[in-house]
C-alpha cells in the first residue's frame, strides 16, 4: 500500500490508525464505504470543504467532518467557523485547492492547513473513520488525536 500524505502526516504526529484498502466503484458515498467496512455509519466520517464570502479575501475555506449518514447544517457549521454563512465548495475547486479529488478527501494533508471542524459525535467511539485521502483507502483512528494533531475543533454540526 502506497502511503498519503494524511498517512505520513498522522504517523509524524505518532496516531495508531489501521488503514483499509478497498477497490472502488462508482457513486461510492461514504454510507456505502461505512457498509463495505461492515462498520456503523455513525462511526464513519465524510469529509466536506465550504468556502465563506470574506470581503478582503475573497473565500475563507472550512473543513466540516460528519458522519456519513448525517447532512450539515450550514447554520450550524458557519456558527461553529464564526462566520456569517458558508456553502459547499464547487465540485471543479476541490482537487486544485485541497489537492484531493472527489471520494477522497481527507481532513489531514491538504494543500493548505484549513480550520478543521469534527461533528462531536465522533468523540462517542474510541476509533473513527475517515479518508485516507484517495479515493480506496479509509483510515481508523481516534477522533481526540486527530483533532489535537490538526487543530482540529469538535462542534454540532449536522442536521437534527
Amino acid at each position: 500500500m502506497l502511503k498519503t500524505n494524511a498517512m505520513r502526516i498522522i504517523e509524524t504526529a505518532q496516531i495508531p490508525y489501521t488503514a483499509y484498502e478497498w477497490e472502488p466503484t462508482n457513486g461510492l458515498d461514504a454510507v456505502t464505504v461505512a457498509g463495505y467496512l461492515h462498520k456503523p455509519a455513525e462511526q464513519t466520517f465524510k469529509t466536506l470543504v465550504t468556502e465563506a464570502p470574506n470581503s478582503q479575501h475573497g473565500f475563507e475555506h472550512y473543513v466540516f467532518v460528519i458522519p456519513a449518514d448525517k447532512e450539515l447544517s450550514v447554520k450550524k457549521a458557519a456558527a461553529a467557523a464564526g462566520v456569517k454563512s458558508v456553502e459547499m465548495l464547487p465540485l471543479k475547486k476541490l482537487l486544485p485547492l485541497t489537492g484531493y479529488i472527489h471520494g477522497g478527501c481527507s481532513p489531514v494533508g491538504m494543500k493548505k492547513n484549513f480550520p478543521v471542524y469534527i461533528d462531536e459525535t465522533a468523540i462517542l467511539f474510541d476509533t473513527f473513520f475517515v479518508s485516507g485521502g484517495k479515493v480506496g483507502l479509509t483510515l481508523e483512528l481516534n477522533a481526540e488525536a486527530l483533532a489535537a494533531a490538526i487543530g482540529a475543533k469538535f462542534a454540532d454540526l449536522t442536521l437534527d
